[in-house]
């Protein structure tokens, strides 16, 4: 009995573990306007609350995340991009990815996030 139970807690906390969406993460969005198809979405935890921010390919400019939301497997947050607002809504399916949506006054953009592991 004791072992299945601890078999039972070690599987909860990996599958918890796996969908933590703290990390860099590389987007495409090839609905989007051209300049912003692509780029990276960086989520932190610091001082007990979650951040963001997203900087699109050829950028070094990163757009911070206001509003963030990160339960379970959501994570959601809003940009401002040319003055409009964007909310970002993600799921993490795995530890490796992400997908989504970023919605704004002109519709809504499909998004597909992989985890940028740093080559070690």
């Amino acid at each position: 009995m004791l072992l299945l139970l601890s078999v039972s807690v070690i599987s909860a906390q990996d599958s918890q573990k796996a969908k933590n969406p703290v990390g860099k993460w590389k987007f495409e969005a090839p609905y989007a306007p051209e300049g912003y198809t692509s780029g990276t979405i960086d989520l932190a935890f610091a001082e007990d609350k979650y951040s963001s921010t997203i900087s699109f390919t050829g950028s070094d400019y990163k757009i911070p995340g206001e509003r963030i939301k990160v339960e379970k497997e959501n994570v959601s947050f809003v940009v401002m991009i040319e003055g409009s607002e964007v909310v970002i809504s993600l799921i993490a399916e795995n530890d490796k990815k992400m997908t989504g949506k970023a919605v704004y006054s002109e519709g809504e953009i499909p998004l597909t996030l992989t985890r940028d592991i740093p080559n070690n």
